[in-house]
């Protein structure tokens, strides 16, 4: 799924909003892959909606590894 999003959704995005950008990095959609990768299934999962909940105009965003 994270790969789909990446490939077509992501792109919509970026398509009618051409200021469309993550404040983080890696992006979210990254970081959901990196996390899963490193502490399995449901823990990656997560820690990815820990993130996803991060991502709110009150934060500035910036680096944040998984």
């Amino acid at each position: 799924m994270l790969k789909l999003y990446k490939k077509f959704i992501s792109v919509i995005f970026q398509y009618f909003n051409p200021n469309y950008g993550c404040k983080f990095y890696p992006t979210c959609s990254e970081y959901c892959s990196q996390s899963i990768k490193k502490y399995g299934l449901i823990k990656g999962f997560l820690k990815s909606i820990k993130r996803i909940i991060k991502c709110n105009p009150f934060n500035k965003g910036g680096y944040d590894p998984c």
